[in-house]
């Protein structure tokens, strides 16, 4: 059978001192016709990006709610994993010969891990392209099928999209970020698009209080007295974090003595991760104002709450982005954020109001030294920055279009 993920129990009551009595009520009242749905997720990690981030917090809720959620991964192959890392980076317009071998080995693993699926469920919710194929070859699992697409597909590698399409037309509903992700050819599912949302009870952005999260910092070696430049991302060329170096060098140049540091998780279905990190390790070396750090080397979820409370600025330096989590984190935090003006940051940040969008490296360092340079601008973007994620991206949004979506998958079928 597939691998079942364990996790913590979770209440919606919890939030409701965040979020107020009408979104606990709307969550109550689209959770009753839902009693007892059975909904099976499937992805292929539980840690190391943001898909596994989600599913940790939305998955209880809706246990918490009354639905009988699973979530399960698919079995752990590395050839598999460097074949559909390929197929994510084509889906966001990299260039990919696609071999027989690959689709091979993409089919072969699909196949077996569809027969390790067990029951029935009312909904199966497949994330993303690594799982993508089982809607094909275990059909009977689920009474209704969800495609759920977490990266900019916008412009896909037609040679890859073209393999993947007959797949993905198959689910009953595909869902999306944004609307500009859905492949302009894509017929068959009816399309939703639901943001993702960040937890504010997670160990990531639980309230820390100001001395703990200095403290916290400052057993890393970074100095507190001066400025920090923080980006939290996966080591992925899509993250561009060569990129933030380039603007972290040109913003010291306005801004004496900042520091920057790289904070990636390493996702068990990347196998580029440490390519990239062994690549960044020698301008870290050269320069003592850079640290570079991970989940396996020491820095974990809430040692990154602290550095985002503690950072100056955060930047998210990517070049295509599905949506990116640590966006809203920053900002929740009413840390200002500078982030490339590209795919789900344009949807987190209103440029110039609750954070700034750059389009190249010397943007981003500009806007990297206006905010160290001018606390009350940074102030100011943080606020707004935090009633944004308030109004947009907290768990409880996310999980009340979730419900939605299952009540209107179900109903139509009735």
């Amino acid at each position: 059978m597939l691998k079942r993920v364990q996790l913590k129990r979770k209440s919606v009551e919890k939030y409701r001192s965040v979020v107020g009595d009408e979104c606990i009520g709307r969550l109550r009242d689209l959770a009753k016709p839902l009693q007892g749905l059975r909904v099976l997720h499937i992805n292929s990690t539980a840690q190391g990006g943001g898909v596994a981030e989600l599913l940790n917090s939305l998955v209880p809720l809706m246990r918490d709610v009354g639905i009988h959620a699973e979530w399960q991964l698919l079995c752990h192959d590395e050839p598999f994993f460097e074949v559909t890392k390929g197929f994510h980076n084509a889906l966001q317009g990299k260039p990919l010969a696609l071999t027989e071998q690959q689709k091979q080995t993409y089919l072969d693993r699909n196949r077996a891990c569809a027969g390790m699926i067990e029951g029935h469920y009312d909904i199966v919710v497949v994330h993303d392209p690594q799982p993508a194929a089982l809607v094909s070859l275990r059909a009977g699992v689920g009474d209704h099928w969800i495609w759920r697409c977490h990266i900019d597909t916008s412009e896909p590698n037609p040679e890859v999209w073209t393999f993947l399409r007959p797949f993905v037309a198959a689910y009953e509903r595909a869902v999306f970020t944004m609307t500009e992700f859905v492949p302009p050819d894509l017929t068959g599912p009816r399309v939703a698009t639901i943001p993702p949302a960040i937890d504010p009870h997670s160990s990531k952005n639980q309230e820390l209080s100001r001395s703990h999260a200095r403290a916290t910092v400052a057993e890393f070696g970074v100095d507190l007295g001066r400025p920090l430049l923080l980006q939290v991302a996966r080591f992925d060329p899509w993250k561009d974090p060569e990129g933030a170096i380039q603007a972290y060098r040109i913003a010291k140049k306005q801004v004496p003595g900042l520091q920057l540091a790289l904070i990636g998780a390493m996702a068990a279905d990347d196998p580029e991760g440490w390519d990239l990190y062994s690549r960044l390790e020698t301008p870290a070396a050269e320069d003592p104002d850079i640290f570079l750090f991970t989940n396996l080397t020491g820095v974990q979820a809430h040692e990154v709450n602290a550095f985002q409370r503690v950072s100056d600025v955060q930047l998210q330096k990517s070049i295509r982005e599905g949506f990116g989590l640590v966006v809203s984190e920053a900002l929740w935090k009413e840390t200002p954020v500078v982030g490339g003006r590209v795919g789900g940051i344009t949807l987190q940040i209103e440029d110039g109001v609750s954070g700034f969008l750059v389009s190249n490296v010397d943007e981003a360092a500009e806007r990297i030294a206006d905010l160290c340079l001018h606390p009350d601008l940074a102030a100011s973007l943080g606020r707004a920055g935090q009633q944004r994620v308030l109004e947009r991206f907290l768990i409880t949004r996310l999980l009340e279009d979730w419900l939605e979506l299952f009540g209107q998958t179900i109903g139509a079928a009735n």
